[in-house]
């Protein structure tokens, strides 16, 4: 053997390292296949999953009731004072709505908080139906919050309005 070991501090290959363990070369061992398994994260990201299909066929049911409904009430709200004589004579007061100026502000406003409202709960919507991830409820939560603001923007006016608060108090809104 004239071959010379390393000395303290010098890096043995892997053929030495493999000799001074008393190991066959690596050229004498069989070819090893190794299987890659890909971490879970990047699974993930390479195949979205699908949507379970009734939970998709019930979302976007409902973020079109949502839009028809949209339509229709906000164009509504945007002639408010016609809306708020109907709403008076249904509730049998004698009186009619006359706080035109902030009904037609409020009622502006409400139709856009009603657009914005579903626009972005149909969003977040295709966004987590795209994760695959269960999204009925999203429609559903954020119908709530929008028509919860939407019926503030409708209240400012009628409260203001000298033939409701008549009718609330009792009178009959002359």
């Amino acid at each position: 053997m004239s071959e010379q070991r390393p000395q303290y501090g010098e890096i043995a290959t892997p053929e030495e390292q493999r000799r001074a363990a008393g190991l066959p070369p690596l050229s004498e061992l069989p070819p090893v296949e190794t299987a890659v398994a890909l971490p879970a994260a990047d699974a993930a990201t390479d195949a979205p999953r699908r949507a379970h299909p009734v939970d998709r066929f019930v979302t976007i049911g409902l973020l079109a009731y949502g839009l028809v409904n949209v339509v229709v009430t906000g164009l509504q709200y945007l002639d408010l004072p016609t809306v708020m004589n109907q709403v008076l004579s249904v509730l049998g007061a004698s009186g009619e709505f006359t706080n035109f100026a902030q009904g037609r502000l409020w009622g502006t406003i409400a139709s856009v908080v009603l657009i914005a409202g579903w626009a972005l709960t149909a969003t977040f919507s295709i966004r987590r139906l795209r994760r695959g991830k269960l999204t009925w409820w999203l429609p559903l939560v954020g119908a709530v919050v929008t028509l919860g603001i939407a019926a503030i923007c409708i209240s400012i006016p009628m409260m203001g309005d000298p033939a409701f608060v008549a009718y609330m108090q009792g009178g009959t809104g002359s």
